[in-house]
């Protein structure tokens, strides 16, 4: 069976690393980007490189239009769309609750939820066998902020990713008898574009490393690594799961 993986937050960090290593096996790669038009260009030809077939469609997460175009656009490319991975999030601001301000918490929970939850409706729509489609795999890339309220200051971007993973829950029960396994991976801290700044500060990264029982930081691949297990057919009996994949997670 033809493979068709589209991967929305594509062109950078841990959805970068997942096209680069899922089109070494075989899949189809529609790299989503939203601004990075040049990043995911570079990961298209370099998967093209080495004899894959992947395309870059521009799409933002916070606005449905350009989510349903998203779809369309990379089946008539690479075909029908059987693997989806949500990588695609922002942090927001962090700060107090006392400083919460009202368009950042809406845009962030347009992405990192509503999108996120859009790509589901239109994967169920091809995916499903209640649609006519074959079944598929979902992974939605949430966080271990989910599970302690984040760390301090970022209790709006741990409820954004708490929020993946309830409605993972329930899409998974929903869609398990149409043949759609949906499952969340909850990385750690884990070195990134939106994360390397930060980690540049020495005191920062000790303050990090020290919080987590493997004392280091993730790297990107060691994520793609988990999401892939979790759509190939290896973790055929796996849905609703919450797998994390943090280094051991938090020491409080």
């Amino acid at each position: 069976m033809t493979k068709t993986l589209l991967i929305t937050g594509g062109a950078s960090g841990i959805g970068a690393e997942t096209a680069r290593r899922a089109a070494g096996r075989g899949y189809r790669i529609a790299v989503n980007y939203r601004s990075r038009a040049d990043q995911a260009e570079a990961i298209v030809a370099e998967i093209a490189g080495k004899g894959g077939q992947a395309v870059a469609v521009q799409a933002d997460m916070a606005r449905e239009s350009e989510i349903v175009r998203l779809f369309e656009e990379t089946e008539k490319s690479l075909g029908p769309v059987t693997h989806l991975v949500n990588s695609a999030g922002i942090n927001g601001r962090n700060g107090r609750v006392d400083e919460y301000d009202a368009a950042i918490l809406s845009n962030l929970f347009a992405v990192n939820v509503v999108g996120l939850m859009l790509c589901c409706r239109e994967a169920a729509r091809r995916m499903s066998t209640k649609h006519s489609g074959k079944g598929g795999a979902i992974v939605n890339v949430s966080s271990m902020a989910a599970t302690l309220g984040g760390r301090t200051g970022s209790s709006a971007y741990a409820a954004s990713k708490g929020a993946v993973d309830a409605f993972t829950k329930g899409f998974a029960r929903e869609a398990a008898g149409e043949g759609i396994r949906v499952n969340s991976v909850r990385p750690g801290m884990v070195t990134t574009e939106m994360t390397e700044g930060r980690l540049t500060d020495a005191t920062f990264r000790a303050r990090i490393e020290s919080s987590i029982p493997m004392h280091r930081i993730g790297e990107a691949h060691e994520i793609a690594e988990a999401i892939l297990w979790l759509l190939s057919d290896e973790a055929s009996f796996i849905t609703g799961a919450m797998l994390d994949a943090s280094g051991g997670g938090y020491m409080l």
